[in-house]
């Protein structure tokens, strides 16, 4: 993506319709029982209205997922301290995450980028700065790094989409992360840390009232604008944050499905539907992770998570999860007969 390309004019149009009533055509004429499927057969509707083809294909999956380190860890919000991210960081350059692991046997590929971790990595770097400082005691980053962390994410799918892939998953690494996004999502949606807040990576009961705490703070020490969504990532967010952001746009403007994992993916769908709300109608939700502000996010959203299995791991495990299942929808979708070719008779919408 060339740095002309780069403003903050975020350009981004409705689904086509055309598509979708094709889409939902070939659905009622597949000899089978009426929305069988479920919600997954709208999911295939959705991305035939994404990307203006009825006839849907996501067989190149990219993974991408935004690597960063966070300065509020200072303030004891996690079990580790932040030279975990840089370690997990070059395990994505090995293959060794769990994320990766499990994008091998659902065949999506990884991209991890190297946004904000506060020492050298062995992963593709775009790295807008070496981490964020501590909330707590002062703005985590200027509004011009924001902008930077957003852009950076617009150019990761345009990488992806110069690259032929049908579809992105988001995925994140950073200690401290689920900290920064209770922040994002508690100021955007008008609540207190202690509803959006949950333990992350196995805080004890004193260690989680210690990060309410923490975020409490950082909210009254910054005060950011809950009507400005860059001020929020700025003050109270991280580079992951904002990188992811910046995917969930890019994938808006450049018309590919892009797929929600966790919390913290959920906080940057959060900040980049509030910068462009036609960017919803891009995204896809996996899983209804394990945080307690998950579900007011998705509800904000107006999503309904396809999975529930109480995971919290992040990376965009929930989002590889998902996968396996879209690829069996769309299975049925481009190879089932309609009624017309095992000669019964056609359900009827009653």
């Amino acid at each position: 993506m060339e740095k002309t390309e780069e403003s903050n004019s975020f350009k981004v149009t409705g689904l086509d319709q055309t598509s979708m009533e094709r889409c939902q055509r070939r659905w009622m004429q597949i000899a089978k029982p009426l929305y069988g499927l479920g919600r997954l057969e709208y999911a295939i509707i959705q991305i035939a209205g994404i990307t203006g083809n009825e006839k849907v294909s996501i067989d190149k999956k990219a993974l991408i997922v935004m690597c960063a380190d966070n300065g509020v860890v200072e303030e004891g919000v996690s079990q580790t301290d932040s030279s975990v991210t840089a370690v997990v960081t070059d395990n994505f350059a090995e293959g060794k995450t769990s994320a990766c692991l499990m994008s091998r046997r659902a065949g999506v590929d990884v991209f991890p980028i190297d946004i904000g971790v506060q020492t050298k990595t062995k992963v593709y770097e775009d790295k807008v700065a070496w981490g964020t400082r501590n909330m707590a005691k002062g703005p985590a980053m200027s509004k011009k790094e924001a902008q930077e962390a957003i852009h950076a994410g617009i150019r990761a799918a345009w990488r992806c989409r110069e690259l032929g892939y049908q579809i992105l998953l988001t995925g994140e690494m950073g200690i401290g992360n689920t900290t920064t996004s209770s922040a994002v999502v508690s100021v955007l949606l008008g609540k207190d840390p202690k509803e959006v807040t949950g333990k992350g990576a196995g805080l004890s009961d004193e260690g989680l009232l210690r990060k309410q705490q923490v975020i409490r703070t950082a909210i009254q020490r910054n005060r950011p604008d809950p009507q400005d969504p860059l001020d929020v990532l700025a003050k109270v967010g991280g580079l992951d944050i904002g990188g992811l952001a910046g995917v969930f746009l890019g994938g808006a403007m450049y018309r590919i499905p892009v797929v929600m994992d966790g919390f913290i993916s959920a906080a940057a769908a959060l900040v980049a539907c509030q910068i462009e709300p036609k960017v919803s109608d891009y995204i896809l939700p996996s899983h209804l992770s394990g945080e307690g502000g998950m579900s007011l996010v998705l509800k904000e959203l107006g999503k309904e998570p396809f999975l529930h299995c109480g995971m919290k791991l992040g990376e965009g495990t929930g989002a590889v999860a998902l996968m396996p299942l879209l690829d069996m929808v769309l299975e049925v979708y481009r190879h089932m007969p309609d009624f017309d070719g095992i000669q019964i008779e056609a359900y009827q919408p009653l």
